[in-house]
């Protein structure tokens, strides 16, 4: 039964329940985000650092007092041409010299009593200056991304195949309330191990969260409504980032802004008391035929937004035995897994192409944020450059997705993420710092709304019954591009050059792949496999209007009085009637014109007749 057309208008369309539906799944967007971008500040090395000069390895004669503070940091840190201080050695005296000019043979140590930090951007502690994580130990600062990208991209495989047996609610509820629980602990964590840990079980529900919101707010929506809906919640993003290093600077300390980002998880917890403010979505209960809660669903939605839909018979209000009629009132439920792209061709094609057109634009922004680290070593002006990119993206696809459609700007977007990423590659240093900005900030722009609109596209295209997998194989692939900077840094970037010739030849060759893709614009969302099965991509050029396509004959075939739709509407609606105790009308019995008495005595009579 089409969901898009038979179902969805008759329960209020895109009523105002539906509205505050949508309103209330923005919100934990904003949760969610926050504490996934609160990682950039847990993780954040300071600009400044260098070792606690140690007494014991100066000379026994040697008085601090005579020292002014810089000319004692002077005589006990190397100094690094242009560099500074150094970060990691100190100078090692011999104990019996009196002598501290240069000339004095010093041997070079590493750090001996810990490190003396900068204020760090937003925050007075963090998890590199908790646990000294520089020098010999900076290699965990990336392994710590690389492990919570792991939980979310786990997070992504295995809650989206949940969310597609046991609902979009249970799957939300499950992963929020134990989201919650991780936020408390990462605040009580003390060691970097247990940190690393809590910080991958924390993605992984986080990952929940984002999926299982994502898809029940575009399964409430109809076509003209969806790609709005979806770039709103990208704004919520936004707003969290905007908010994140002003929060910073009022926490301080790390554990006290964890707890902060907690909070909002905290509240959406009240969603398990409110069940109206987050519902199943019907359109996932009828894909899987559980039909007495679709029905149940389907009432409470057409109640609150207005519309009579009670079990009766009238005209206007016979969807429950359309719905009894198309599935039967015994029907046994059905789930499906991932595990059936194997019997599929066209959706394992669609999930397999935005899974790579949305690893490359989580993957190349590093190349476009590192050329930004290079023009100007000011963590602020990196970090709200890309986020006014990705508030520009967000209204970029506003205003030309619905009118050129998706494959078309995603066609776009990935040849100029593509030829952004070689210009640079190729002319850097001929290029002007100005004239690099710019290419790096249409880069990242760009791979931006490229990343945005695989994740929107996929949600479109993918079948309900398997939505939460399929999506969820997408964004799992979309966290492996983010991962895949962590691993540049954990290498000290000697391998940056490869990883930028990688990601803009991937670029190139998503534009072939974009071509395979269907046109979603304006069609209803596929609920079964078979609907996934049927998208067809549209033709590369529009045949023109002035040219004559008519056949040579013309043939129409003869119109058939028998509808099997109408006639299985007559049948519902006539067992119904029959059934039914409080029908319109009721059915007058005629009365007799002689008593019982009378026509006993005519029936004797008429017998005497007859032996005589």
């Amino acid at each position: 039964m089409d969901y898009e057309t038979k179902v969805f208008p008759h329960t209020g369309g895109y009523g105002r329940y539906n509205r505050i539906v949508v309103l209330f799944s923005w919100f934990p967007n904003l949760a969610v985000m926050m504490n996934l971008f609160s990682d950039v500040f847990y993780t954040l090395i300071p600009e400044s650092y260098h070792c606690k000069p140690d007494p014991r390895l100066l000379p026994s004669t040697f008085l601090i007092s005579n020292f002014t503070s810089q000319s004692y940091l002077n005589l006990t840190i190397p100094w690094v041409n242009g560099t500074g201080l150094s970060h990691c050695e100190l100078f090692k005296y011999p104990s019996n010299t009196s002598d501290l000019s240069a000339n004095v043979p010093r041997e070079r140590v590493s750090c001996t009593r810990g490190w003396e930090y900068a204020h760090v951007a937003g925050l007075q502690s963090n998890f590199v200056t908790e646990w000294n994580l520089v020098c010999q130990d900076y290699w965990k600062i990336p392994v710590q991304h690389i492990c919570f990208m792991t939980g979310w991209i786990l997070g992504y495989i295995l809650l989206g195949t949940i969310c597609d047996w046991m609902g979009r609610r249970r799957c939300f509820l499950l992963s929020i309330s134990v989201s919650s629980l991780f936020g408390v602990a990462v605040c009580l964590s003390n060691s970097v191990v247990v940190f690393l840990l809590l910080r991958l079980c924390q993605g992984a529900m986080l990952a929940g969260v984002f999926l299982s919101s994502y898809i029940a707010r575009l399964e409430l929506c109809d076509p003209p409504h969806r790609l709005m809906v979806a770039m709103v919640s990208g704004f919520f993003a936004v707003i969290a980032e905007l908010l994140l290093p002003g929060i910073a600077a009022l926490c301080r300390d790390w554990p006290v802004l964890q707890a902060v980002a907690t909070l909002p998880l905290l509240l959406l917890l009240s969603y398990w008391c409110c069940a109206s403010v987050f519902p199943e979505s019907p359109r996932w209960l009828l894909a899987t035929t559980q039909i007495p809660q679709v029905k149940r669903s389907l009432q409470e939605f057409s109640t609150r937004n207005g519309v009579c839909l009670r079990d009766e018979i009238y005209p206007a209000e016979i969807l429950l035995s359309e719905i009894d009629s198309a599935y039967g009132e015994d029907s046994e439920p059905s789930y499906f897994s991932v595990l059936e792209l194997r019997r599929t061709r066209v959706i394992w094609k669609n999930c397999l192409i935005l899974s790579f057109t949305l690893f490359i634009g989580t993957g190349i922004q590093y190349c476009f944020t590192r050329n930004l680290h290079s023009y100007s070593t000011n963590f602020y002006f990196s970090y709200f450059l890309r986020v006014i990119t990705g508030a520009l993206a967000c209204i970029f696809l506003c205003l030309s997705v619905n009118h050129f459609g998706r494959r078309g700007m995603l066609l776009l977007s990935a040849i100029i993420t593509g030829l952004s990423s070689l210009l640079l590659l190729a002319l850097t240093q001929y290029l002007r710092g100005g004239l690099v900005l710019v290419l790096s900030v249409v880069g990242l722009l760009f791979s931006q709304a490229l990343a945005m609109l695989s994740v929107f596209f996929a949600c479109e295209v993918m079948p309900t019954v398997v939505r939460g997998g399929c999506l969820g194989l997408v964004m799992a692939a979309g966290c492996v591009g983010m991962a895949a900077s962590s691993l540049m840094e954990l290498q000290n970037n000697s391998g940056y050059f490869l990883h930028q010739v990688i990601f803009a030849s991937f670029a190139v060759l998503s534009v072939l792949c974009i071509m395979l893709l269907p046109e979603s614009k304006r069609k209803p969302l596929p609920d079964s496999l078979k609907d996934g099965e049927n998208q067809r991509r549209p033709p590369l050029f529009l045949s023109r209007p002035d040219r004559d396509n008519l056949p040579l004959l013309c043939t129409r075939q003869p119109l058939s009085e028998y509808n099997p739709e109408n006639y299985s509407r007559l049948v519902s609606a006539t067992r119904r009637m029959l059934t039914k105790d409080n029908l319109p009308y009721r059915i007058a019995v005629p009365t007799p014109l002689l008593s019982d008495g009378e026509t006993q005595e005519q029936e004797n009579e008429t017998q005497r007749e007859v032996a005589s």
